[in-house]
């Protein structure tokens, strides 16, 4: 599957609360986009890993998200370890997004932070071809994009969602 825009979110619901109507509006301008959950929020104080796995599969339905996974990495455990980067790297080899879009690089949320340079790092190794996993053929987007959570800072553009 070729996608246009591939979101990564440290735990399910930040796609949607940080880039909810930015990928809305893509789906709008018939863009295909794919989140990719990188815990399953299971140490969230707020509800539980299968009430957050019912929101997810309902926000991506009601959004028309055409792709997503959960890597499950371990909520408050996210590493930055070769394992972990190669998850992703396969994920964006399979789905060969144009552009990829990650949290924050600083937040107050330490999973944020890390889960945002571990991207990050995976996105520059998925183009390289000695890192061979399964048959596929090394990928890199084309732009990565970063969105806003706890700490605002001064953005490179802004994307109207006004009608949205």
């Amino acid at each position: 599957m070729k996608l246009d825009v591939l979101v990564f979110a440290a735990h399910p619901d930040d796609a949607e609360l940080n880039l909810g109507g930015t990928i809305c509006e893509l789906v709008n301008q018939h863009k295909k986009v794919g989140v990719i959950d990188l815990t399953k929020g299971e140490m969230g104080t707020r509800g539980t890993p299968e009430t957050r796995q019912q929101e997810v599969d309902l926000a991506t339905e009601v959004m028309g998200i055409h792709y997503r996974e959960n890597l499950d990495l371990g909520d408050s455990l996210l590493l930055n370890t070769r394992e972990n980067q190669l998850k992703i790297i396969a994920e964006v080899r399979k789905t060969k997004p144009t552009v990829c879009i990650t949290g924050a690089p600083h937040d107050r949320h330490p999973d944020h932070g890390k889960s945002t340079q571990l991207v990050l790092d995976a996105l520059f190794y998925s183009g390289l071809r000695r890192i061979e996993i399964d048959g596929t053929e090394p990928w890199r987007p084309k732009h990565i994009l970063h969105y806003m959570q706890d700490r605002p800072f001064e953005p490179d553009f802004v994307f109207d969602i006004s009608k949205t």
